[in-house]
């Protein structure tokens, strides 16, 4: 993998980038839509090609259970068994581990879980999920960490960011000894912890800037913290890890917090928000957020969103697309999803247009006004 930097903004740290892989180039700041089990919910992957989607993730633990790595390992990889040409992303399973509370338990092997679907019990390390990620066949992988909660306390935020540290060096000597699979580069992400502790925080960035990988990841953040706290630790993190590489935000978030974190430097986000409220019937628009359920849509026939650059903005009206939500038709579903995913994109994609002529914070801005709007 490469990454060049192609533009920075005068007024912030926002960063116009490229990231080269062997399944194509990712203009960046980009945000990637969520691809769990080898699907974006209710979204066929040619949709995704024309709303100009230029790489999606997949999921370590879900693909790990449902199909398996065998059937993985046979098709030749996720690529070939979604028949997606262009780069994907795994999350190692951390999260999903994280958010099993009561279903599994962290050692310094690993984590053991229980499945969610059938009770099974399974363990996860940094070496066999580096492995899983390798017949997976994820151009940019993640190491194993933990997430922590929040709140936390101190020493627990402590422990776990220097358990995910010694997680970490195991992950990376596996990783840099196995052979690539499928004729194709990997990449290695290792990740940074601390939760929102000033100088946790500030030693995970530290830690994982030394280890020299080709680009790095945030985690921990968008898990209850204000959002102020989020963004105090992206200042703090920013400032360490180096520039030349690029910078990854998991699982954040609104279009709002994807505007802040570019301006702190962030170059990649991913969050199931654009998705999971299309399927609730909350939409982003140009104008503002819609909840597509209130009445006041019944028979408003005016286009979804008239500035919309989505193929279904201008096809399908407000009214017809709350009659499906009310109806739980899954056209719906499709629909909505495609819209939010569209906006977020093109958000993206304004965002490194003004860069390019350094107008982003006067941009983001007027951005920022019209996107807290509720219509």
């Amino acid at each position: 993998m490469k990454f060049k930097i192609i533009n920075k903004d005068t007024k912030t740290k926002a960063r116009l980038g490229e990231i080269t892989t062997s399944y194509g180039k990712i203009e960046t700041p980009i945000f990637m839509p969520v691809g769990t089990l080898g699907t974006v919910k209710a979204v066929h992957q040619r949709e995704l090609e024309e709303i100009k989607a230029q790489i999606i993730l997949g999921n370590t633990y879900h693909l790990y259970l449902r199909p398996g790595i065998d059937v993985l390992k046979e098709a030749g990889g996720l690529h070939k068994f979604m028949n997606w040409n262009k780069p994907i992303l795994t999350d190692s399973g951390g999260y999903q581990i994280f958010s099993l509370s009561q279903k599994r338990k962290l050692t310094e092997e690993g984590a053991i879980f229980r499945s969610h679907i059938d009770g099974s019990k399974h363990i996860f390390t940094p070496e066999n999920v580096v492995d899983t990620q390798r017949i997976i066949g994820a151009d940019i992988m993640m190491a194993l960490d933990e997430c922590t909660p929040y709140p936390c306390d101190f020493n627990y935020a402590k422990k776990s960011m220097e358990l995910t540290h010694r997680w970490l060096k195991r992950g990376i000597e596996h990783f840099d000894k196995t052979k690539i699979r499928y004729n194709h580069q990997q990449t290695f992400f290792p990740i940074v912890q601390g939760s929102v502790y000033k100088d946790l925080r500030k030693i995970s960035a530290e830690t994982i800037a030394s280890l020299e990988r080709e680009g790095n990841a945030i985690g921990g953040l968008s898990v209850g913290e204000p959002t102020e706290d989020m963004y105090e630790m992206l200042e703090i993190v920013n400032n360490i890890l180096p520039e030349e590489k690029p910078r990854y935000l998991m699982g954040v978030g609104t279009p709002a917090n994807i505007l802040e974190g570019i301006a702190l430097g962030v170059d990649m986000f991913d969050c199931v928000m654009p998705t999971r409220n299309a399927r609730n019937g909350m939409l982003f628009t140009s104008e503002g957020t819609i909840n597509i359920k209130n009445k006041k849509w019944e028979k408003d026939f005016s286009v979804i969103d008239k500035n919309g650059k989505s193929f279904v903005d201008n096809f399908y009206s407000k009214a017809y697309l709350r009659h499906l939500i009310k109806s739980n038709e899954r056209l719906a579903a499709q629909i909505a999803s495609i819209h939010n995913l569209a906006f977020y994109l093109e958000l993206v994609r304004e965002a490194r247009e003004q860069i390019k002529i350094n107008n982003f914070e006067s941009w983001k801005t007027d951005k920022l006004k019209k996107l807290n709007n509720r219509l």
